[in-house]
């Protein structure tokens, strides 16, 4: 899922056929070329919480499971396996969030909205990325229990609980588009299911 060209901000969600985004070097410049990404990328170390990052410089900024700029030409990124990256677009900056299910009971979208408006940013447009289906993501009471609105069931009838629909809620009136491609059963790189280390990347970009 990439922005037009034209838009004032860039968005792009790369799949496993880009390669390892966390640790290939060499993979992440051939995604910068490809898709006119710029080739310094903000990242944070992910923690499955909700500490957000406003940033202005590419590198490690600590931990964390979202970054905000203001800055052009420098791209945020999380990397993600089953959970979602979630990228928000609005005048003037850009936010980019890693939200799991304990990124999303702790408040990941809020606070990356929070911060983005508190540095002068009105959260305009919404896009999530590839993660785990709730065709695929069986939970147990303490996941399902956090989550009320949202259960769901999977292919085989367990729980399950959709992540892109907490997402949408949690974003509440932002316009939001949303790949709906299952990391567990319809190509990957999913660590539930096969335990790869191997991550995908959400990146986004003020041009």
């Amino acid at each position: 899922m990439i922005a037009r060209p034209d838009a004032p901000a860039g968005v792009l969600f790369t799949g496993p056929e880009d390669g390892d985004m966390r640790r290939d070097a060499a993979a992440r410049r051939r995604v910068s070329t490809r898709h006119s990404v710029p080739a310094e990328w903000a990242t944070v170390s992910q923690v499955h919480g909700n500490q957000v990052r406003l940033v202005d410089a590419p590198g490690l900024a600590g931990e964390g499971d979202a970054l905000v700029t203001t800055r052009p030409g420098l791209g945020v990124a999380v990397f993600t396996a089953d959970c979602l990256g979630v990228v928000l677009v609005g005048d003037g900056g850009v936010g980019v969030a890693h939200a799991g299910w304990r990124g999303l009971a702790a408040g990941v979208l809020e606070a990356t909205v929070e911060t983005m408006t508190e540095a002068g940013i009105d959260p305009r447009h919404g896009s999530v990325g590839p993660g785990i289906g709730p065709c695929c993501f069986e939970v147990g009471d303490e996941v399902a229990e956090r989550f009320p609105d949202d259960r769901a069931e999977t292919t085989w009838g367990a729980r399950s609980v959709d992540l892109r629909a907490a997402a949408r809620r949690r974003l509440g009136g932002i316009p939001v588009e949303v790949d709906a491609r299952c990391t567990a059963c319809q190509g990957g790189p999913s660590h539930r299911h096969t335990g790869t280390s191997a991550r995908m990347a959400a990146i986004g970009w003020l041009r």
